[in-house]
């Protein structure tokens, strides 16, 4: 069986952009070494796992490629961001994953859900930090930029709340309440709605805050989950597998499923990440794992931005890394993205996702984009299949 190399360009799909000819930005990318892997091996375009009406979500998206229903195995958002950030979850806390955000003091409402994306927030979590309420212990722990992950720590606790993140600028920041008529998820709520009324007041005086524009004086908290346990990867596949990653969410993915983590210096998830490390690491540790998980984060961001310029420019910059992997033997090399994340909606779609399998057969697709994808051997299939079509072209 050859060994596999998966790389998830997040929010790799895209729309038509009229500044970019009517193209998407990996249609208008300049892109040899990705359309080599397309030329010479299987292509075709994957439909992201969502609930019905909703947009897909990275959590969800991941779990299914690797074969996981999301419906059944996913332990919620916060539990997924407080693995990766590295926090110790006890089997009754309750985590949620956070954003400091800009309100105006006068209205309430947000002007900024990520503060400016502020990335030096060790202080600003440092003195939110420590904090109990009615026998709950509050624990905060900085992700990457804005992002934080949080853990309610106590008795009589439920991850059936809501969120107080509107996802919207110019409204109010909405209150925490129980998802569920039970006392345990009444208790959670009035526990997080005095949290966050106790940062507010800590933020809002704090005097790294009063030297910034946009000041991180609030707090977003959505994703309220509770560790599950599951079938991991090697029990579920027999496969010795690894991750690579800078983002915090799929460090925390690759930890819920078991995979082991390789680190790589300056791999940040942003668009500085060591594009040319991740990679060159990944060839080289393909010699001691089956399977390797190197997750590649910036696009999504910048479409998120609408910067679809930047994300056609970051693509672009992928592919001039992708070279020593182009006639290693033995491997099966797969290329894809989680989402899409449409530049001009600023947010993840349903657009499907292009593929491209290398190592295996090959069709006659020439070029890896989500048109010409489409005409690919592999066709169009549900996300939930992509591991049984790796392992079917691995043997």
């Amino acid at each position: 069986m050859k060994k596999i190399l998966l790389i998830i360009i997040d929010g790799l799909g895209d729309e038509l952009i009229p500044e970019l000819g009517g193209k998407t930005p990996l249609e208008a990318a300049r892109k040899p070494n990705l359309d080599f892997l397309a030329k010479n091996g299987l292509c075709g375009l994957v439909k992201p796992w969502t609930e019905r009406g909703k947009l897909p979500t990275s959590e969800d998206t991941h779990l299914a490629i690797f074969g996981y229903s999301p419906k059944k195995h996913n332990p919620g958002r916060g539990v997924l961001e407080a693995l990766g950030i590295g926090m110790k979850i006890l089997p009754d806390d309750i985590c949620l994953r956070g954003n400091f955000a800009t309100i105006n003091e006068k209205t309430m409402e947000i002007i900024d859900r990520r503060a400016g994306r502020i990335e030096e927030t060790k202080d600003l979590i440092k003195a939110i930090s420590d904090i109990e309420i009615e026998g709950v212990k509050l624990l905060i722990a900085k992700g990457i930029s804005h992002r934080f992950a949080l853990i309610l720590r106590g008795k009589n606790l439920s991850f059936k709340i809501s969120s107080n993140d509107p996802k919207l600028t110019g409204v109010k920041p909405l209150t925490i309440k129980p998802l569920e008529k039970t006392k345990k998820a009444q208790f959670t709520a009035k526990i997080l709605n005095q949290f966050l009324e106790k940062t507010h007041f800590i933020l809002k005086t704090y005097p790294l805050n009063k030297k910034r524009k946009l000041p991180a004086n609030y707090i977003l908290v959505r994703g309220a989950g509770k560790l599950k346990k599951i079938k991991n990867f090697k029990e579920k596949y027999n496969l010795k597998s690894a991750f690579i990653s800078g983002g915090m969410l799929y460090k925390g993915i690759g930890r819920f499923l078991g995979m082991e983590e390789i680190k790589v210096k300056g791999a940040t998830g942003l668009v500085n990440t060591n594009l040319k490390g991740k990679i060159l690491t990944a060839k080289t540790a393909l010699r001691k794992y089956d399977f390797i998980f190197l997750h590649i984060k910036a696009a999504d961001n910048l479409a998120e931005d609408g910067n679809f310029f930047g994300k056609k420019e970051f693509l672009e910059k992928i592919d001039k890394n992708l070279k020593p992997l182009l006639y290693l033997k033995n491997i099966l090399i797969v290329v894809t993205g989680d989402h899409s994340t449409c530049s001009l909606l600023k947010q993840h779609c349903f657009e499907p996702i292009p593929i491209l399998i290398f190592g295996a057969e090959k069709d006659r697709v020439f070029e890896f984009s989500e048109k010409k994808c489409q005409n690919g051997n592999l066709g169009i299939f549900p996300q939930l299949k992509l591991m049984s079509k790796i392992l079917r072209y691995a043997k």
